[in-house]
């Protein structure tokens, strides 16, 4: 599933989550090698938190098209979008005509002076992220925004002074984690014990190029931040997720530009080991490399160890057998199980993302957590040694 279109599942497929003879019939026919576990049975997360008008927010700087899946997921949750800002006309214009709802705002200031607005979505080039969120929780709104959420240690410790001063949230959209229902659901295996004690988590975000549609910005390194700091920040946070981490010691970090010489800031290529305050390790690897052959834009998938079993994550596709995503193997102190996950999990973090901020409480993610997975991809970026 592509993670910029993912909210695709329909009333007809929550049914279906429910009725387990039917997810067998299913994962048959996709060919799976393994049946569908009866031990494992996701349990469909409801969606709507709140009602219309209860929770108001505005869109701002459309930079990125991950944009679209931030609202959305929100407005799925129940969330009233209100207002957009972006000086871009062309960019606009494409977003009113998905989101006609949103009032086209003259400045983003016009936004933050209105008090129903609650929150603020934003997908900025990377390196403004940072002091765009800290304008709106200055303004008493909460920030949700695009990953990476900051490109330099200079932002993350801005954001971190304003966030503690205001008590407003900086929330960050890691959606290889949020929007997949594989990751969901193993984060629920994972904190349930399923797998015994986490030592040891392995992260591969391939993701394709497509070099002719990307913006000039997208190859500039001050303003994109390195592709540890950009794609590594995903599996940074998987990886304080799924270990149950609170930090985390960068071991090893390098980069590189093996394929693209004409762009010569772009780093295509990165890899990462960290050590947990717990003991865990994570190793990740990320590029720019996925082939045209490949049905999706990457094939990422995540492997978890535990002391009493291991759980292997297949995202977007399984190769060469299944180009649907979310499929979730493990293997415990019984037998192996394979669980299909795509259409019966759910995408729960928007609504709790809604809850927590008119409730004030940290159930979705917390403040900590999101910082300090976006300080140890910053500290890996500056660790990483340049491959040639």
């Amino acid at each position: 599933m592509n993670r910029r279109h993912f909210l695709t599942h329909t009333a007809g497929a929550v049914a279906a989550g429910s009725m387990f003879p039917q997810l067998a019939l299913g994962a048959a026919a996709t060919g799976a090698s393994v049946a569908p576990s009866a031990k494992y049975v996701p349990r469909l997360t409801s969606g709507v938190v709140v009602k219309p008008g209860e929770f108001v927010f505005a869109a701002a700087h459309l930079d990125h098209s991950h944009i679209n899946g931030m609202c959305t997921s929100l407005i799925e949750a129940g969330a009233t979008l209100k207002w957009v800002f972006e000086p871009n006309a062309k960019a606009l214009a494409d977003f009113q005509k998905r989101f006609p709802q949103a009032k086209a705002a003259r400045s983003l200031d016009e936004i933050l002076a209105d008090r129903e607005v609650q929150l603020v979505a934003a997908a900025a080039v990377p390196n403004v992220r940072g002091p765009i969120g800290c304008r709106v929780m200055e303004a008493g709104k909460d920030y949700f925004t695009d990953k990476t959420p900051f490109t330099t240690s200079a932002q993350f410790e801005q954001a971190k002074a304003v966030a503690a001063k205001t008590g407003r949230k900086y929330m960050v959209y890691f959606s290889e984690r949020l929007t997949s229902e594989a990751g969901l659901y193993a984060t629920e295996l994972v904190q349930s014990g399923a797998i015994g004690r986490v030592v040891s988590v392995t992260g591969l975000g391939p993701h394709r190029l497509g070099l002719h549609t990307r913006p000039a910005w997208f190859f500039e390194r001050e303003k994109y931040g390195g592709i540890l700091c950009d794609i590594g920040s995903h599996q940074c946070e998987a990886f304080l997720t799924f270990a149950s981490a609170t930090d985390a010691t960068v071991v090893h970090a390098a980069v590189g530009n093996f394929a693209n010489p004409k762009t010569p800031e772009l780093e295509d290529f990165g890899e990462a080991t960290f050590v947990a305050n717990n003991g865990a390790t994570n190793q990740i690897r990320v590029d720019w490399y996925t082939p045209d052959g490949l049905s999706i834009w990457g094939d990422g998938r995540t492997f978890i160890l535990g002391t009493k079993g291991f759980i292997e994550l297949r995202k977007y596709v399984d190769l060469a057998r299944d180009k649907t995503g979310d499929h979730l193997f493990i293997v415990d102190g019984e037998k192996e199980h394979y669980v299909p996950c795509d259409g019966r999990v759910g995408y729960k973090f928007f609504g709790e993302l809604i809850l927590d901020c008119l409730n004030r409480t940290e159930k979705a993610m917390t403040q900590a957590h999101a910082f300090k997975a976006a300080e140890l991809c910053l500290k890996a970026q500056v660790a990483a040694k340049w491959l040639t």
